[in-house]
């Protein structure tokens, strides 16, 4: 019978010395915590040289990761390099934060153990002159990815967006037989690379959040849904990299069929100086910012806030067009509508109407108001579903496509009502297919 090769003991015995056991989480903490109490009494008898060969060891032990060792002993890492930035002077502090960036930490964690903002640790790093930027990037190996994916797969926006539809079971094919590209979402989007566009400022009034934390400000776009969550992680993208948190949705979903949704996060953070308009805005100033803006910016201003809160709808019973902008009850964003309205109507001559709904009150715009509205704006909206219905109402106001064919793509772009729509809670499947690109950064729960 063949017992396969023999084994050479003493090969076995080099083979076992080549690969030694990795360590466990407990040995690991009890290594961390011992190169801890060395540091700590390097720092009581002021070796800082002692303290730095600490630091280092600690690090390549992975000791600093809270995943690995917890958090308690992650953050004792932490303290010891606080407290020999703290006893150094100008030199010892340029030598520890040269060889924290050789070590391959990031500048977040740096900062956070050095207790600075991001504004003094690059102030410190220039007086060392310390290049951290230098290093390949997680944002610059994203670019390559992308870049591969164009080059070697064909990727593009454009095929983005026809995989959205093809997801949500819009066929763009019968769209474009008439004469309406279901793609033109796409169009001037890179425009929104500035921030100063008053289509910002629209959104800022409607889904788009905004913190101010420390020293930076946070721009926050939440959605369930799967055109949503390829809306917005192409529209934040365009000023720059985005992170993405994908969480358990805490509340339970309205719908019955769903048993537990997955929400997605998506978020970009900037300087204080890189938001161009004010964070909180009274009815006052609001309206003196849009009496302030040209037509042009106005229509800009009114297409962000339909793109965050806003509807596009056509009922077949009335044959009546509608537009909708709304807005919570009995909050802040209330103000938004009775100013709006009033600027609407001195500015295009366009006269729409507060209704009160069971949780919002709403801005409406119907008949030929709606069909004027969207003429003004149309060429500023971005979000998919809204701008596809927009230039498919503005095809049969215009006598481009006859009634019949109007019904039979509107009906694509309707949501089922009391029952599964892959429009609904399928945000992660949507962006998993039609977003190759796409990158998930900070944390998943």
């Amino acid at each position: 019978m063949d017992k396969g090769p023999m084994v050479n003991e003493e090969d076995q015995e080099l083979s076992n010395k080549a690969s030694p056991p990795q360590p466990t989480q407990a040995g690991r903490i009890e290594t961390c915590t011992e190169l801890i109490e060395q540091a700590r009494r390097c720092l009581e008898s002021n070796d800082k040289q002692c303290v730095m060969r600490l630091i280092e060891e600690l690090v390549r032990a992975d000791c600093h990761n809270g995943h690995t060792v917890g958090k308690e002993v992650a953050d004792k890492v932490k303290d010891v390099v606080h407290e020999v930035w703290l006893v150094s002077d100008n030199e010892h502090r340029c030598e520890l934060l040269s060889m924290l960036r050789s070590l391959g930490m990031s500048k977040n964690w740096v900062r956070e153990a050095l207790g600075l903002n991001s504004k003094d640790l690059n102030k410190r790093l220039a007086k060392c002159g310390i290049d951290w930027e230098s290093k390949a990037t997680r944002n610059d190996i994203v670019k390559v990815i992308e870049s591969l994916l164009r080059e070697r797969f064909g990727w593009s926006e454009a095929r983005m967006c026809e995989e959205m539809w093809k997801f949500v079971s819009i066929d763009v094919d019968t769209f474009r037989r008439y004469g309406i590209e279901p793609c033109a979402w796409l169009s001037g989007l890179e425009l929104l690379s500035d921030l100063r566009r008053p289509y910002w400022l629209g959104l800022a009034r409607s889904d788009l959040a905004i913190r101010e934390l420390d020293d930076i400000i946070r721009l926050k776009l939440d959605t369930t849904n799967a055109i949503d969550a390829v809306f917005f992680l192409t529209l934040l993208d365009v000023i720059r990299m985005l992170s993405l948190v994908i969480t358990w949705k805490k509340k339970a979903p309205a719908a019955k069929y769903v048993r537990k949704a997955i929400a997605l996060s998506f978020r970009v953070d900037l300087s204080p100086n890189e938001w161009p308009w004010p964070i909180k805005l009274g009815v006052n100033e609001l309206e003196k910012i849009l009496n302030s803006l040209s037509d042009e910016g106005l229509a800009m201003f009114i297409a962000g806030l339909l793109d965050g809160d806003g509807t596009v709808r056509y009922e077949f019973k009335n044959d009546y067009v509608a537009v909708l902008i709304s807005a919570c009850k009995d909050c802040p964003k209330m103000v938004i509508l009775d100013v709006l309205k009033i600027v609407i109507a001195e500015r295009f001559s366009i006269i729409g109407s507060i209704k009160s709904q069971r949780t919002a009150n709403v801005l409406e715009f119907g008949g030929e108001k709606a069909v004027r509205l969207l003429r003004r704006i149309i060429k500023y909206m971005h979000h998919p579903l809204r701008r596809l219905r927009a230039e498919l109402l503005l095809a049969l106001y215009d006598g481009r496509i006859s009634r019949e064919a109007f019904e039979k793509l509107y009906e694509m772009t309707e949501y089922e009502y009391g029952g599964p729509d892959i429009k609904r809670n399928h945000g992660l499947e949507a962006l998993a297919r039609v977003a190759p690109q796409t990158h998930t950064h900070g944390r998943q729960r």
